[in-house]
């Protein structure tokens, strides 16, 4: 398919303020379903660790290179993404995106076929690339479009849908997903080979439905933004900021640094702790693997609560202090799920969803403040630190291996991340002069 022309317009953010919002009301709310739609591929990827371990014969280790797949590409595409977003403005960036991601969930089919552990990852691979692509595009056109000063609740308002697709994909996975059926390994041994082979296929199997609706919708989505007009909005920057556009350059600007490490740890945290969900949940509390999936549904509609519950707060406290009190809350449920049993554990899970459902926006909002023509490239930088969730989950799988598969001695990996994460809400948030 060939792409519309760039659209272009000279409306600054300043006309926002004197009528120009209803202009913004409809790209925001397209804006906002690509928010719930990437928030449903990272969600499935929470059922499909527990599942493709099981259905491909992995260990922790193995079975995190699910994210590992999906989160390198983000490192590696971001700087193509931000190329092609600066080229091509962010109508052409997000149908390209949505387009990339559809490939990736229609090779699930030949993946599931030929139960072929490395050609899912490839599929996951070609969807971190669309989502890169997406997310480079989507993050800053939601932050541009309105009051600056409103940038940081508009992003979690987006969020929010992320957080919707938190709740929602758990159900879809556990549902068509998940069979409930689980053999230990010398029940399998036991089995006729027809019988324990024809297990593993059925198992590969169910992943198929699901990815070919994801996919087919997509690119039902990617055609009604090739014909919707979208206003290419240019960035006013802050006139008591000296602002530089270029690449390595921004990073001079130490708050968007130190925004980098931030999100770096906060992704790495979050997806330890959502793909360790269903283990944690079975081991910690000793339920089955449908229950503990449902319980992971629990999580992502508190993870979605906590995105407008924290949408409402920001409008009363500052975002880096909101940010830094979370980071507190969560580092001691982490010590809960660490040393806790039954269903306190999963109450400590719950809780971590709800507080860490504001930091992504919340620190991406942070980090691009002041930026200028800076922006598109501090953006790149702030999705280019989510390779944090290809490193932390897979050195979070090796300890759990390290100590006796203890799935609960793995989270002292978020912990140490919310630590991280609370000093740049306490300090290292805050915007200095570029430095020359």
């Amino acid at each position: 398919m060939a792409f519309a022309p760039q659209e272009t317009s000279n409306v600054s953010e300043q006309n926002i303020n004197h009528g120009g919002g209803k202009t913004y009301l409809l790209p925001f709310i397209l804006v906002t379903c690509l928010f719930f739609l990437w928030g449903m591929a990272h969600n499935l990827d929470s059922i499909l660790i527990p599942h493709l371990k099981k259905a491909c014969q992995l260990n922790n280790r193995q079975s995190t290179l699910v994210d590992t797949a999906v989160f390198l590409a983000y490192f590696l595409m971001a700087i193509p993404a931000g190329a092609i977003l600066k080229k091509w403005g962010y109508k052409n960036s997000i149908i390209l995106g949505l387009l990339v991601f559809a490939g990736g969930a229609f090779l699930f089919v030949p993946a599931a076929n030929t139960r072929a552990y490395e050609i899912f990852l490839i599929a996951l691979f070609i969807i971190g690339c669309g989502l890169t692509i997406l997310e480079t595009a989507a993050n800053p056109y939601a932050a541009v479009l309105g009051d600056p000063a409103g940038a940081s609740t508009r992003l979690n308002l987006a969020a929010s849908f992320n957080g919707l697709a938190a709740m929602v994909a758990p159900v879809i996975g556990t549902t068509f997903i998940l069979s409930g059926k689980e053999y230990s390994k010398a029940q399998l041994d036991a089995m006729p080979d027809t019988v324990r082979l024809n297990y593993f296929m059925t198992e590969a199997a169910s992943v198929k439905m699901p990815y070919i609706v994801l996919g087919s919708v997509l690119v039902v989505i990617a055609l009604l933004f090739y014909f919707m007009h979208l206003p290419e909005v240019k960035a006013v920057a802050d006139t008591k900021t000296e602002s530089r556009g270029g690449f390595f350059e921004v990073l001079k600007h130490k708050h968007l640094s130190w925004a980098v490490a931030a999100q770096f740890f906060y992704v790495g945290a979050q997806v330890c702790v959502t793909s360790f969900f269903i283990r944690m949940a079975q081991q910690g509390a000793s339920v089955d693997e449908k229950t503990a999936g449902y319980y992971l549904t629990v999580y992502g509609a508190l993870f979605m609560g906590g995105r407008f519950v924290g949408t409402g707060l920001l409008k009363f406290i500052k975002s880096h202090n909101l940010l830094s009190i979370y980071c507190v809350l969560s580092v001691l449920l982490c010590l809960v799920s660490i040393y806790g049993e039954g269903i306190y554990v999963i109450y400590a899970l719950g809780g971590l969803g709800f507080f860490m459902s504001i930091m992504f926006p919340t620190i991406f909002a942070l980090g691009i403040s002041n930026l200028g023509e800076g922006t598109k490239a501090g953006s790149s930088w702030l999705i280019m630190s989510i390779v944090g969730g290809a490193i932390l989950p897979y050195a979070m799988g090796t300890i759990i291996d390290m100590n006796g598969d203890s799935i609960q001695i793995g989270y002292i990996v978020p912990l140490i991340c919310f630590l991280i994460i609370l000093y740049f809400g306490i300090k290292g948030y805050k915007p200095s002069e570029f430095s020359k």
